[in-house]
């Protein structure tokens, strides 16, 4: 069928609905096709091709649910992808947080919590909004950019690459093993990220071995370097794992977010005039974008023994994902969820997970980020508009932009510099 015609949507036989199927997801998530799923089937089989499917949760009840049940839906048993091995095999992603379940979850959690409390991203303020400035300044007295490699791209990664302590000219690699990871997560073969870790353990090991020659006690490298778990250091492949966390967890989520909240600034320019208005809306304005573009669409887990959600019983040993994108529009928690409203500032979206143990660490960072960058775009370039086709990856795990072509009057407005 043809998932561009709003019809189609509304006649599709649930039952057969198979929402990993990227022909959905053409134009970003189908939120039409999840309003009716919310409506008539929040926890429903979806059926794979090979024969074999899992179990969806579309509302946000269901997925709060989930993800706060680790006793009963587990990440570390099956991992949080279909496939065991999709991105990496699961002995090495087993390392990861997003993989662990408590107690070792909580245990591996608290090394990277400092870094990422209120206190030290408030620290880090001047930093991110110096660099959010640079990085329109660099295109402002152009007129025309495109707003993914121009805009949302530079900010995360350089101040990911301050935060871990490597050099500013590396940003560009940092940004190629993202990729990596983004394109394994995509992939219809498993382990596709394996030569890209490697890759990574090598310029590793060269960081710390900079970094221990330097001095430089301060970094996030260091802190793995130092971490331990019940009095024991994390060996080589866990301080790696933790490294490729940090490479993709601190650039993918908010440069895609960023450029798909421009979008949807730039197709809602009534909210982009009342932003431009009203500057002390950017609070509620980033709470709105991250709730309506919500770019990691799903993570699964799998059912242990007893396991129910929504009232629905589910079988040991079968996955259910867990729709982030599809929660973040639910009705019965966001009035009029299709509305895009900057004075909403609602911060009941799944835009950083489910919620529970698994809540996304660097939340309070991506939130400056945001701030920053959307800040700065709104008041300086003025005249902002779509200037050619959007461009984006269909697939269903991430809402990507890969294109943006915009345009506005050059050099509009001076940067501020009361910061």
């Amino acid at each position: 069928m043809s998932v561009t015609d709003t019809r189609d949507v509304a006649t599709a036989d649930l039952d057969a609905v198979d929402l990993m199927d990227p022909a959905w997801w053409r134009d970003g998530p189908p939120h039409e096709l999840f309003a009716r799923m919310r409506a008539e089937t929040p926890v429903r089989w979806n059926p794979s091709p090979d024969g074999g499917g899992f179990w969806s949760l579309t509302r946000h009840a269901e997925v709060s649910e989930a993800s706060r049940d680790f006793e009963r839906f587990s990440s570390w048993r099956a991992g949080v992808f279909l496939h065991p091995d999709q991105v990496l095999p699961l002995d090495v992603t087993r390392n990861l947080l997003l993989y662990k379940d408590p107690p070792e979850h909580t245990k591996y959690r608290r090394i990277l919590q400092r870094a990422m409390t209120p206190h030290a991203v408030a620290q880090l303020d001047g930093v991110i909004r110096g660099e959010a400035r640079a990085v329109v300044d660099a295109v402002v007295e152009r007129g025309a950019c495109d707003a993914v490699a121009d805009l949302a791209v530079p900010l995360p990664l350089r101040i990911l690459a301050q935060l871990i302590g490597v050099p500013a000219g590396d940003v560009p690699r940092l940004y190629a093993w993202t990729q990596g990871f983004e394109d394994a997560a995509r992939s219809p073969e498993p382990a596709q990220a394996t030569a890209t870790l490697m890759e990574m353990g090598g310029y590793l090991a060269e960081q710390i071995e900079r970094q221990v020659a330097e001095g430089d006690e301060d970094s996030l490298v260091m802190q793995l370097r130092r971490a331990e778990v019940d009095g024991v250091r994390l060996d080589d492949t866990e301080i790696l794992v933790f490294f490729g966390l940090l490479v993709f967890g601190g650039n993918d989520t908010t440069r895609n977010t960023t450029s798909s909240g421009l979008l949807a600034l730039l197709e809602h320019p009534d909210q982009l005039a009342l932003l431009r208005e009203r500057p002390e809306l950017l609070e509620t304005a980033v709470e709105e974008v991250l709730r309506w573009t919500s770019v990691v669409n799903w993570f699964a887990r799998t059912a242990n023994h007893g396991a129910e959600v929504g009232g629905v019983p589910i079988p040991e040993g079968e996955k259910v994902v867990m729709w982030y994108s599809s929660a973040s529009r639910d009705e019965e928690v966001f009035p009029d969820p299709q509305r895009f409203d900057v004075t909403r500032g609602s911060s009941e979206h799944k835009a950083f997970g489910g919620g529970g143990r698994h809540f996304c660490l660097g939340a309070g960072l991506a939130r400056a980020e945001l701030r920053a960058i959307l800040g700065e775009v709104v008041s300086r370039l003025d005249g902002l508009e779509l200037d050619g086709e959007v461009e984006r990856v269909q697939h269903s795990w991430t809402n990507s932009l890969t294109r943006l072509p915009v345009r506005f009057r050059p050099g509009a407005r001076a940067a501020p510099r009361d910061a």
